[in-house]
């Protein structure tokens, strides 16, 4: 790989509006970049944010026209795919030698850009994720969602290979890319081209240098419980996809032990970074977005139905 080379990102419309116009600024202000390939992937349903286009020439607004979720557009469900599709859609125009994803409710820090090709040319690695940070300040039930979705990435922690890297602040290689572009041509699905990726012996390495901050407007309960539940029923089919049936069972009647499993895990990962008082106060509910995404997880798994 040259010294300087082209690196993409395709941002993932979630929030829209200003937070996708925060989020160019935020690369406009990266600090000494490489050559730059940014793309917006945008349906009809988020179509405003081409509004933007004429005050960021530098990129690139790929209009994909109307889609039709399998799910209804205004569920949870249906908003996920049409994120899933606007991803595929954005990794299959990437001219870049790496490719990133980010979403436009994280904020790339200045050096986001140039320490992501030090990383890839250092490590030789070919998928490197890294950190997400909650921005303050956010409101307990907001700071309960981040434990819940991004708590692992958190900083303080190691760097080096790791079970998990997040599509809020991910990058390929180019090499990467091309041989799982068979797994996301149609909708790009991080579990499953991380499973693949790992079977064919590539390492996932998380990085504490590349950090994004993410932030979202306050939420309630009615708009994270169904999230959770849809999201997690997602999670659950692909996860037996191509599972035995007695797997499945095995992982329905395992359903109940999930949500006491993920308490005290995300307790012992917030207390070893400093924060298990705040976890002690926002406990109550995390114990409620944890069991809607068990819930939606384990009906993932008695459907088999995204």
């Amino acid at each position: 790989m040259s010294s300087d080379p082209t690196l993409s990102i395709v941002l993932t419309i979630v929030q829209g509006g200003t937070y996708v116009r925060d989020f160019l600024e935020a690369v406009r202000s990266f600090d000494d970049p490489p050559p730059l390939d940014v793309i917006i992937p945008y349906d009809a349903s988020v179509a405003s944010v081409a509004d933007y286009a004429s005050d960021y020439p530098e990129v690139r607004f790929l209009d994909l026209g109307v889609i039709e979720p399998i799910r209804p557009i205004t569920s949870e469900a249906g908003k996920h795919e049409l994120y899933d599709r606007r991803r595929s859609a954005g990794l299959a125009a990437a001219k870049g030698d790496i490719i990133g994803i980010l979403e436009d409710r994280g904020l790339p820090q200045a050096d986001w850009a140039r320490t992501i090709v030090r990383l890839h040319a250092e490590t030789g690695k070919n998928v490197i994720g890294g950190a997400i940070e909650c921005m303050e300040p956010v409101s307990t039930l907001n700071w309960a969602f981040y434990v819940t979705d991004f708590g692992r990435y958190g900083r303080p922690f190691d760097s080096g290979p790791a079970d998990w890297v997040s599509d809020v602040n991910l990058t390929y290689s180019r090499k990467a890319l091309e041989e799982t572009r068979h797994l996301w041509k149609d909708r790009y699905h991080e579990p499953i081209v991380h499973w693949h990726l790992i079977e064919q012996g590539e390492d996932l390495w998380l990085s504490n240098e590349v950090v994004v901050h993410h932030h979202r407007p306050k939420a309630t309960f009615g708009e994270l419980l169904p999230e959770r539940f849809d999201w997690g029923r997602l999670f659950g089919e692909i996860r037996v996809r191509n599972e035995s049936n007695l797997k499945r069972l095995g992982l329905i009647l395992a359903g109940p032990l999930i949500p006491p499993l993920l308490w005290v895990r995300h307790y012992r990962l917030q207390a070893s970074k400093g924060r298990g008082v705040r976890y002690l106060k926002a406990l109550p509910y995390v114990m409620l977005l944890t069991t809607a995404w068990t819930l939606g997880e384990v009906w993932g798994y008695i459907t088999k139905r995204p």
